[in-house]
C-alpha cells in the first residue's frame, strides 16, 4: 500500500531539453492525509476511512441504493469534496483554465449519479453532509455552504441543458447515418465540445441497435492530446532571461522626478557599454521614481536625461529581486554606465493610471458589498486610459446589478474621501482587515491603502 511518494528534483531543463545538474538537489515528499488516516484506522483503502464512509452513505441515500461498494458512490463522495473546496477557494465553473477543470469534475459526478439512476439535481445536496464532516476543521467551508450549493445546483441545471443540446446533435447525426456505426468524430465532438459523456452516447446507441466507432474516437482524442502536449512543451527558456544583480531603490511614491546614476545598460539581454541615438535597450538606475509594472498597473513612461541626451522610457518592469528596468529608445545623444541622469516620470499619465488603480479597489469593495463576500479579485489591468477588473462570481451580472455597482463606485468617487496610505507589518495589516490581492507577493512590511471606511 502506497503511503507517500517522493519526487527527486535533480536537474534544470532548458528549452532545448538539455538537463543541467542542480547545485542543491532536493526531495519532495508527498504524503497523503487519507493514506495516513487509513493506516491509523486499520483499513486498506482511502474510501474506507471515516470521512468517506459518511459521504458515501449520504450519496447512497440520495441514490436509493444499499450497495455501499458501488464505484460511482466513491466517485461522487470524492468529487463533492474537491468541487466544494475549489468553489470556496474562488474557482467558478467555466470553459477554460481551472474553471473548466471544476466543470469537468462536477459533470463527472453528475454522470455517475445518472449511472446510479438519479434523474433529478442531487449533487448540491451533498454539501450539507460534507460541512458536517469537515466544517469544524475548515470553517470557511461552513461559511460558504449556501454559496457552494447555489453554484453546484446552477451548474447541474446547465449540464441538463448541455445534455439536451448533445441529444439534438446526436439525433441529427443518427438520422443522417447510412449504416449502423456512429462516427468517432461525432462521439468526440459531443464529448469535447458539449461535455457529453461517451458512456451516455454508448447507452443511447445500444437502445437504437447502433455501434460506436471507438477507434475513430480514440484517434481524435490522440490528436487532441498531441496538440495539448505541443502547447505545453518548454517553449520558454528560463535560462535566457535578463539577469541583473542588486536592487533599485524606488522613490516614486514621494517623487515623480529624481537625480540618479546609471548602474547598467542592456541590449538584447546582453550587458552593453552604452546606447546611442536610435538604439533600443534597457537602463538600470541606482534609484528611480518610475513605477514598475505590478499589481495589474502598467509600468511608467517618461524621460531619462543626461545633458542634451534623452532616453524615452516606454515601459518599466521589475526583474529578479527588486531590480527596476527602464525599457525604451535613445532619442538623442549617448548613454553609458556611470552617467548621472534626471529621471522624469510622465506625471499626467501616472496620475491617470493611479486614479484607475484606485477605482479597481472601489470596484472590488462594491462588488463584494452587492454580490457577496465570495467575490475575489482574479486579475486586473490598469493604465492611463482604462481599467479591466477580473473577479470570481458564479453567474453573469444582470444589467441592474451592473448599474448598482456603477452607482455605488461613482458615489464613493463623488464623496472624494482622502486616500490614506500606511506602511506596517503584514500581520498588523491583516488584523486591520486589509485584503491581500490575487497574484501579489508581499514582504514583512506592506503598504496599506484605505479610502474612508469603504
Amino acid at each position: 500500500m502506497e503511503i507517500w511518494n517522493l519526487v527527486f528534483m535533480q536537474y534544470n531543463r532548458d528549452s532545448a531539453g538539455v538537463l543541467t545538474a542542480l547545485p542543491r538537489p532536493s526531495v519532495d515528499t508527498g504524503m497523503g492525509l487519507e493514506r495516513l488516516a487509513a493506516v491509523m484506522q486499520g483499513v486498506h483503502s482511502n474510501y474506507e476511512i471515516d470521512l468517506f464512509r459518511r459521504l458515501i452513505a449520504a450519496a447512497a441515500q440520495l441514490a436509493g441504493t444499499a450497495d455501499r461498494d458501488h464505484a460511482s458512490l466513491r466517485v461522487i463522495a470524492d468529487h463533492i469534496r474537491s468541487c466544494a473546496f475549489l468553489i470556496v477557494d474562488g474557482v467558478i465553473p467555466a470553459n477554460e483554465g481551472r474553471g473548466y477543470v471544476l466543470r469537468r469534475i462536477i459533470r463527472r459526478a453528475i454522470r455517475h449519479g445518472y449511472m446510479l439512476g438519479i434523474k433529478e439535481t442531487f449533487f448540491y445536496r451533498l454539501v450539507a453532509p460534507l460541512v458536517e464532516e469537515m466544517g469544524e476543521a475548515y470553517p470557511e467551508l461552513a461559511r460558504a455552504r449556501a454559496q457552494v450549493e447555489r453554484v453546484l445546483q446552477q451548474e447541474e441545471r446547465r449540464f441538463a441543458e448541455t445534455l439536451e443540446q448533445g441529444m439534438q446533435i446526436l439525433e441529427r447525426d443518427i438520422a443522417a447515418l447510412s449504416g449502423q456505426l456512429i462516427a468517432g468524430e461525432t462521439i468526440f465532438r459531443l464529448y469535447d465540445t458539449y461535455g457529453f459523456p461517451v458512456d451516455l452516447t454508448a447507452d443511447i446507441a445500444r437502445e437504437r441497435g447502433l455501434q460506436l466507432d471507438m477507434a475513430g474516437f480514440e484517434q481524435a482524442m490522440a490528436a487532441q492530446r498531441a496538440r495539448a502536449r505541443a502547447a505545453g512543451h518548454f517553449a520558454i527558456d528560463y535560462n535566457d532571461q535578463l539577469v541583473v544583480e542588486g536592487r533599485t531603490e524606488f522613490t516614486g511614491y514621494e517623487h515623480l522626478a529624481e537625480k540618479s546614476r546609471i548602474t547598467a545598460i542592456f541590449q538584447a539581454n546582453e550587458a552593453a557599454a552604452g546606447l546611442q541615438a536610435g538604439e533600443n535597450g534597457a537602463i538600470i538606475l541606482e534609484k528611480t521614481p518610475f513605477y514598475a509594472e505590478s499589481g495589474g498597473q502598467a509600468g511608467d513612461q517618461g524621460l531619462l536625461c543626461c545633458g542634451e541626451s534623452q532616453f524615452v522610457v516606454t515601459d518599466t518592469r521589475k526583474q529578479g529581486d527588486g531590480v527596476i528596468i527602464h525599457l525604451g529608445k535613445v532619442r538623442s545623444g549617448r548613454f553609458q554606465p556611470g552617467d548621472e541622469v534626471d529621471a522624469r516620470v510622465d506625471t499626467e499619465r501616472r496620475q491617470a493610471t493611479a486614479r484607475n488603480h484606485s477605482a479597481t479597489h472601489l470596484l472590488h469593495a462594491a462588488l463584494r458589498q452587492l454580490l457577496g463576500a465570495h467575490v475575489a479579485q482574479k486579475g486586473s489591468l490598469v493604465d492611463a486610459d482604462r481599467l479591466r477588473f477580473d473577479f470570481s462570481h458564479f453567474e453573469p451580472l444582470s444589467r441592474q446589478q451592473i448599474e448598482a455597482v456603477e452607482a455605488l463606485v461613482n458615489q464613493q468617487i463623488c464623496a472624494n474621501t482622502a486616500v490614506k496610505t500606511q506602511v506596517m507589518a503584514i500581520d498588523e495589516a491583516r488584523k486591520l482587515g486589509a485584503m491581500a490581492l490575487f497574484g501579489e507577493k508581499y514582504g514583512e512590511q506592506v503598504r496599506v491603502l484605505s479610502m474612508g471606511d469603504f
